[in-house]
């Protein structure tokens, strides 16, 4: 393995970590500073969010009123883990890297599913260029299965 392949990795896992960390926390604009300027993100059932823009304004609505700690209209603890991070393709110009998530909340494990990411290097950073989310489970009482849980019937 050359030198430019594991910092590249090392950087998309760092990318990975940010999404995670910053979306638990609802640390949004750090949240969206994980996709490139462009970026898309597209749950399975919806339609894609393209660009920072839209992606916080899609995730800021609902959790505005939960700052860190939670408040009553949502969960009162996120935490998103991930596993399996395979690369699939590596260039020194993009990244395709699969992984698994399951999520908990204060209610216990609320869901879980699949990543399949493309990054690309802006600066020194590596960023989420397209987002595939793949929910494969939600718990019957899950805080996030609301519009998930009606499009999967």
């Amino acid at each position: 393995m050359e030198s430019w392949e594991i910092e590249a990795r090392e950087r998309c896992r760092d990318t990975l970590a940010r999404y995670t960390h910053a979306g638990d926390r609802f640390l949004m604009d750090t949240y969206v500073a994980t996709f490139a300027d462009d970026g898309v993100l597209e749950i399975r059932g919806e339609e894609p969010l393209e660009g920072r823009a839209a992606i916080l304004a899609r995730f800021s609505a609902p959790m505005s009123d939960q700052g860190e700690g939670g408040g009553t209209a949502g969960p009162r603890i996120v935490r998103h883990n991930i596993s399996n991070v395979l690369f699939e393709e590596l260039s020194p110009s993009e990244a395709v890297v699969g992984s698994y998530f399951t999520v908990f909340t204060d209610i216990g494990l609320d869901h879980m599913g699949r990543y399949r990411d493309r990054l690309i290097p802006v600066g020194d950073r590596w960023l989420l260029a397209h987002r595939f989310v793949s929910v494969d489970w939600l718990a019957p009482d899950s805080h996030f299965g609301g519009q998930l849980a009606e499009k999967r019937r």
